[in-house]
Order: C-alpha cells, then sequence, then structure tokens
C-alpha cells in the first residue's frame, strides 16, 4: 500500500492553525509556511538488508560496552559512509559517551523514627532506593523528612511546592504525576489525564536534587503511576545505568527512590498527619509543604561501580544555503544483549527495536543524498544506551556536537511499524508544539487519520529519545501509525500489536525473520522523510506552544522564536 507516490508526492501549503485548544488541536501561529517537498523512492532492500545485519546473533543484541557494540558502530559507520553522509563530530563518526553501572548492595531497611511510633520499611518489598552520585557508599542518617505535594516548581504555571522551603539535608516525600491527573479530559492546569513532564518521576529526583535535599521518595499508587509495585522493584534494583559526569553526581541527591502507599500513610500516621487529607490539599495551587514533625529518615546501601564507554554514531549531510542551521533524525542502536532464556535462545537481537529505526536512519540517508541537499544540514544521529534510561541523547543533548539553538528540530525514530499500513497516526504529545503544524499537513496529504495517543497518563512523550532533546527546548516530532489496518482494520491492528508486546518485544523473539510486512516501514518512513525535509526546507523555526514545560528553554535558547 504505497501512502506517498514513490516518484514525487509534492505539495505546499499555506496552513492557518487554530490554538492548542482548538477541536483539531494543531498547535502553531497563526500561519505557518510549509515548503514543497518530494519524496524519492525509499530503498526497501537497504531497510532489510541493515535491519537483518544489525539483529542477527553475530551483534549479540547490541549491549553497550560489548564486542556486539564494536561491530555495530563499524557496521553503522559503513552503511553512513555509503550513503554519502559526512562524519558529524568535528570529523569522526562517533562521540564517547562515558557511562556508569551501578548496582546497589547490603541495602538496610529504611526506618523513621521520632514519630509516635517507629516504621520500617523493607527493601524491595516496602521501599526501592538507589543513588546517581558515583561513591562506594550511600547513606541517609536521621534526616528530617517533609511532605512537599507533588514537588513541581513551575514558573510558567506558578506553582512552586517547594515555595519558602530549605530542604537542604532533608529527606522529602512526593505524590507520583501531575495534581490534576485525575481530571477525565486532556485538558487542566498540568494537562489533565495527559501526563506533562513533571509528572514524571525523573523529574521529581532532578527538581529535589536543584532544591537541595538529601533524599526523595515518591509514594507509589498504581492508578497515577500507571504501573504496579512490580515495575517499580524491577526497574530500580539491581544494575542501573548513568551517563558519566564531571563531578560524579554530586550535584544530585544523596538517594532516590519509591515507598509503597500502605506504609507511606503508615509513616504519616505516625507523624500525626492524615496522608489522605493532604494528598487532597497538594491537588490545590498555594499548597504549603508540611514537615513530618520530629520524624527522621535512615537507609544505608553499598554502590558496586565499574564505568564502560560506549558511543554516539553521527553523520551529516551539509545544508546548501544555511548550512549552521540543523534537523535531526534520532534512532537507538543499542538493545539488550544477552537476556533471559527462550527455548534455549538467550539473545534479544531486538529486529524491530530498534535495528529498524537504525535501518531507517541509513534508508533516509540514502533517500537525502539521492534528492540533493536541503538548505539545513541534516543531521543522522543513532544513539547509545536507550534502554538504560535514554543515556545517549541525554549525553548528546547534554553535550552537543552542533548547538541545540541552531537545531530547528527532528525526527525520533524508534522501532518501526512492523504490522502494515495504517488508516491512522497517533501522535504522543500531540497540541504541545508547533510542529503539530506539519503533522496535520503530512496526514492530510497520506488521507490518513490523527488520533491522540489511548494512554496519554502513561507518559510516554518521556520516555524515548526524543525527549532528551525537549528538554532543552528543541521540537521533536513523535508520531507514527496507529492500530487502524488498511487490511484488517482496528481490532486486527491490535492483535498484531499485542502479539509483538506479548511475544517478542524485549525477548529473543524479535527477531528478523519474525517481521512478515514491510509496507508498514515504508509508508511511515515516508512520512519521516516528508517531516524532516519541510523541516530542512523552510525559515521557520517552530516553538512550543506558550505554557508548555520546554517553551521557558526554547524561549532561552532562541529569543527571536518567541
Amino acid at each position: 500500500m504505497l501512502r506517498f507516490p514513490r516518484s514525487a508526492a509534492a505539495f505546499a501549503v499555506l496552513l492557518s492553525v487554530a490554538g492548542c485548544n482548538g477541536s483539531d488541536k494543531a498547535a502553531g501561529p497563526d500561519a505557518v509556511a510549509i515548503p514543497d517537498v518530494q519524496i524519492p523512492e525509499l530503498s526497501l532492500a537497504t531497510l532489510q538488508e541493515v535491519t537483518k545485519e544489525l539483529s542477527s546473533d553475530a551483534y549479540e543484541g547490541r549491549a553497550p560496552g560489548t564486542a556486539g557494540e564494536e561491530k555495530t558502530i563499524a557496521y553503522i559507520i559503513k552503511k553512513y559512509q555509503e550513503a554519502g553522509l559526512k562524519p558529524g563530530n568535528n570529523g569522526k563518526w562517533t562521540q564517547d559517551v562515558p557511562l556508569v553501572e551501578i548496582t546497589a548492595k547490603n541495602a538496610t531497611p529504611l526506618s523513621f523514627t521520632g514519630g509516635k511510633t517507629p516504621v520500617t520499611a523493607q527493601y524491595a518489598k516496602d521501599y526501592v532506593a538507589f543513588s546517581w552520585r558515583v561513591q562506594p557508599k550511600t547513606e541517609i542518617k536521621d534526616s528530617d523528612v517533609v511532605f512537599v505535594g507533588y514537588g513541581i516548581n513551575a514558573p510558567e504555571k506558578g506553582w512552586n511546592d517547594y515555595a519558602g522551603l530549605d530542604v537542604k539535608g532533608k529527606t522529602v516525600v512526593v505524590l507520583v504525576n501531575d495534581p490534576d491527573w485525575q481530571t477525565k479530559e486532556a485538558k487542566g492546569e498540568f494537562n489533565g489525564r495527559a501526563m506533562t513532564y513533571y509528572g514524571r518521576w525523573s523529574y521529581k529526583y532532578e527538581e529535589a536534587a536543584r532544591q537541595g535535599a538529601a533524599a526523595v521518595l515518591i509514594v507509589h499508587d498504581t492508578e497515577p503511576a500507571a504501573y504496579g509495585w512490580n515495575v517499580v522493584e524491577s526497574s530500580n534494583t539491581g544494575t542501573q545505568y548513568l551517563a558519566e559526569s564531571k563531578n560524579g553526581g554530586a550535584d544530585q541527591t544523596v538517594a532516590n527512590g519509591w515507598i509503597q502507599l500502605p506504609k507511606a500513610k503508615e509513616l504519616f500516621a505516625s507523624a500525626g498527619q492524615d496522608f489522605d487529607k493532604l494528598r487532597a490539599a497538594a491537588g490545590q495551587k498555594g499548597f504549603k509543604a508540611v514537615p513530618l514533625t520530629g520524624v527522621k529518615a535512615s537507609l544505608s546501601f553499598d554502590n558496586e561501580i565499574s564505568k564502560k564507554l560506549s558511543h554516539n554514531v553521527i553523520g551529516v549531510l551539509p545544508g546548501a544555503k544555511r548550512p549552521d542551521e540543523y534537523v535531526l533524525y534520532t534512532g537507538h542502536w543499542d538493545h539488550l544483549g544477552r537476556c533471559t532464556p527462550v527455548k534455549g535462545d538467550d539473545i534479544c537481537n531486538g529486529a524491530v527495536d530498534n535495528a529498524s529505526g537504525i535501518a531507517g536512519l541509513v534508508t533516509l540517508a540514502q533517500a537525502y543524498q539521492k534528492a540533493g541537499a536541503p538548505d539545513r544540514s541534516v543531521v543522522f544521529l543513532a544513539v547509545t544506551a536507550e534502554e538504560s534510561g535514554l543515556l545517549g541523547s541525554k549525553y548528546y543533548a547534554d553535550n552537543p556536537v552542533f548547538p541545540l539553538a541552531q537545531t530547528v528540530g527532528g525526527v525520533n525514530m524508534d522501532a518501526l511499524n512492523a504490522i502494515g499500513p495504517t488508516k491512522d497516526i497517533v501522535v504522543v504529545g500531540r497540541g504541545k508544539s508547533e510542529l503539530d503544524a506539519y503533522v496535520a499537513k503530512l496526514a492530510q496529504m497520506d488521507k490518513r487519520v490523527i488520533k491522540d495517543e489511548p494512554t496519554p497518563e502513561k507518559g510516554f512523550y518521556y520516555r524515548s529519545d526524543h525527549f532528551s532533546f525537549a528538554k532543552h527546548g528543541v521540537p521533536m516530532f513523535n508520531f507514527g501509525s496507529g492500530d487502524d489496518l488498511v487490511a484488517g482494520g482496528v481490532e486486527a491492528g491490535k492483535k498484531a500489536a499485542e502479539d509483538y508486546e506479548k511475544n517478542r518485544y524485549h525477548a529473543p523473539g524479535d527477531e528478523y525473520e519474525a517481521i512478515t510486512n514491510w509496507d508498514g516501514m515504508l509508508a511511515d518512513l515516508r512520512l519521516y522523510y516528508a517531516a524532516g525535509r519541510m523541516l530542512a526546507m523552510t525559515d521557520a523555526w517552530p516553538n512550543w506552544v506558550k505554557g508548555d514545560e520546554f517553551r521557558a528553554a526554547r524561549d532561552k535558547s532562541r529569543p527571536a522564536a518567541k
């Protein structure tokens, strides 16, 4: 099923865009000029060849810091060279990404003393904790405890749970998600049901560190967290990965963690406080933090530390007119390496996730070379350690080769559509930025229907590599095929997606031979080509909508884009 004609899909539009509260939810200025785009034929042979090679057993699952990485990096460089790209890091193809493996050992119970009765939480069962500080031992001893509501400091919303509060050396207890998470619709102070970055656990840790807290504990509640305690436990025990920093994480909290809801209620009762009443109060603007007077927190664990060097791979096609302005295509090359065996197979090959995305990068690079350089430079960035917490993209965004103030935006590709062409496009983070205008036109020209993500409360916008750039103010496309298959409809699409998730996702079954449909990948790649090419041919600088959590970063880096 060819959505865009392979020979040429040319279109031009001057699109009037409604505000983010409009019925079509397209966000942007009053008028966005979107240039003509012609889409060259995309090579199915290249897409299949690269996917097959990178997901073969010879690459051992492409784990960072292994022999599988060495083969992966060499292969991507070879394909970039063949596609006619230039080395993207000052004459080099790679960017070093120093990683740290840190594993908590010998964790003590988390104890709270000084209240009406002592409260003890057992490691893994009642609480989990880890450290982003690279040090052999982590210890919190007799730390004052303060409840700071949702732990949010959002100046653009006039919301600051830390207002007038000194938490240096203290343990802060915070709630997961946003204050208005129970709102059924995706609108409100914090976008209601659709989680913002302020609701993510990573933000809670980062803000607590900025405030100088010694430790932060997020209260786990399954509904607002969108996953059970089993996910919290499995994700936060065992080996954790960090991007190595110059100060060894000295600016981070001593300990980050989660605590089970029943144990949190026990803690608050011991301090003479009603947890449910305080939780309700925390959802209102102007909430004031509440010290758990007299209560002291203590915990400790050892850290087993090792260091590895991984790499991002960067190729660039210099722009013809404005080479110092950049459009990004990103995808992660890593997967899980060797994993829990299934029928004797212990290699997680990651064919769809994300050998297909890297194959997409190479295929698009070929197409760009064939079409000729656009006005702006196009960067093809294959990042490491996505599966370990977006570490490769975070490292690049924190240490950009091409200035982010000169980076227009980009497209992230994380597992291409292997279930077949669909009638719909699902946009994750719809209504956040002026990129909505481009997606609206793509959908119109491709005769697809735009749909919102079905589970915005899960915060998927903050869980793939585009997020690393969004945090720095760079708008990134995050869209792809939905479940409404051209051949079979929604029921067949959901069945195919569920089959992949159950039988192959993050498992040895995600192999090249399991991919039976390539038409959906090609259909989406045509959209991704068009989206990036439009950005590379315009002189516009898309911004976030007013009030979005990433708007301030963009306005700071590009004042003229306000």
